[in-house]
């Protein structure tokens, strides 16, 4: 499907629009719920990554096809390894077969879990065979990808004695480790992060609880684009709260930065974005090492406001859905930009032209679609395999059109 999107009958005032609960939280619980059955969580996350899991976990034999969901493909890993009785195969799409799981897969097998790879050595499809290992110790490199962390703390309580973790160099996207220990902790697990070390105690059984997700920040994002590409938009998003355990709430300060003023209303769960219409730097530098997956959204605003970037931190988008430093900048290129990539970082210098109705690839990456659509404010836009939003955000393109933006579907 490819979406065609333009502005024509966009009306500037405040709109009122309900996300769903954040997929980062929701596919955390989901492991700790099939470890914890009197676990109850509500505002689950309607992303297809989400309901992969959700169907994925109940399976004790055969195969299991997580398509493009990596946090799925980690998250499962760990679960199944450590399930006794499970005899799984892991699979996934062609991309998701060339994303790397071998930091992950050896700090399982050093803990005794018993993992084969079906093709090539380090990467999916991956036959597990569940035990419940006896080590609690394990070392792990801890400069590539926070979730192999994350998944290894989600089960360590069913270990018999729990899990030490120590990490192994400098530590990526810090706050996605602490939403999974805050997590553990609303249950009550109480686990450390201190240093370069990690402990989760064992703990058999857990009182009733229910969690509520908070709304997914990493959508958020692209509403705070909106606002700052507009002349004068406000947007009131539900339900976020001031004391986010998600990385990407950094949005509140980032965005200040270029020109969108967030306001906490305690009493709706809700947060009002509204333009400052104030003078925006010639340059904006940040380091997105915690924030990874708002790089692209904050390139695309960079580049439709006409001021420089530099962003830093971005190591690990090279092995997300499609290698996004890469993508990025042939798609900013096609619409004008001056763009220039390292291994983990990106240079956009300014410019006052946006090339019209240029088609957008977007590489089965759901965020490569939602990132460009905010410059359909500025110049008619097309966006390619636009289907690809219901990865994280399956109403994205309705919520456009509440937003006042025409969507054509073609």
């Amino acid at each position: 499907m490819k979406v065609q999107l333009s502005h024509n009958n966009f009306f500037e005032h405040t709109v009122e629009i309900e996300i769903t609960g954040s997929k980062s939280e929701s596919n955390r619980l989901l492991i700790l719920q099939a470890l914890y059955p009197n676990l109850k969580i509500k505002n689950l996350s309607e992303s297809d990554d989400t309901k992969v899991l959700t169907s994925g976990i109940q399976l004790t034999e055969g195969e299991v096809d997580v398509h493009h969901a990596g946090t799925a493909m980690r998250f499962l890993t760990a679960y199944f390894a450590t399930t006794p009785g499970t005899h799984i195969t892991l699979t996934g799409s062609a991309r998701m077969q060339e994303r790397p799981v071998k930091l992950l897969v050896e700090s399982l097998r050093k803990l005794g879990c018993v993992i084969e790879y079906e093709k090539e050595a380090g990467f999916p499809p991956l036959r597990i065979k569940g035990s419940i290992p006896s080590i609690s110790e394990v070392d792990i490199s801890a400069n590539v990808s926070s979730q192999y962390i994350s998944a290894l703390m989600l089960v360590a309580p069913r270990l018999p004695h729990g899990l030490t973790i120590r990490l192994k160099g400098k530590v990526t996207s810090i706050p996605y480790i602490e939403m999974t220990l805050s997590l553990l902790k609303q249950i009550g697990i109480l686990g450390t992060f201190s240093g370069q070390e990690i402990s989760i105690p064992p703990v058999r059984k857990i009182d009733d609880r229910t969690v509520v997700v908070e709304s997914d920040w990493s959508s958020a994002s692209y509403f705070y684009s909106l606002v700052a590409l507009s002349s004068n938009l406000s947007v009131k998003i539900k339900s976020y709260r001031k004391d986010s355990l998600q990385g990407d709430s950094a949005l509140v300060s980032i965005y200040e930065q270029l020109g969108v003023h967030s306001e906490f209303i305690e009493a709706e769960q809700a947060l009002l974005l509204t333009k400052t219409n104030s003078e925006l730097s010639e340059t904006i530098v940040l380091d997105l090492a915690n924030t990874p997956d708002i790089a692209q959204t904050i390139a695309v605003t960079c580049f439709g406001n006409g001021i420089s970037c530099k962003l830093s931190g971005l190591h690990t988008l090279k092995i997300k859905e499609t290698d996004r430093l890469v993508a990025l900048k042939n798609e900013l290129s096609k619409l004008g930009a001056e763009v220039e990539i390292t291994e983990n970082s990106l240079y956009l210098k300014s410019g006052n032209h946006i090339n019209p109705n240029v088609e957008i690839a977007t590489y089965n990456d759901h965020r490569m679609a939602m990132a460009f659509a905010p410059l359909a404010l500025k110049v008619p836009i097309r966006i390619l395999d636009a289907e690809v939003v219901s990865k994280s955000y399956p109403r994205y393109w309705e919520d456009l059109k509440t937003i006042g933006l025409v969507v054509i579907s073609e």
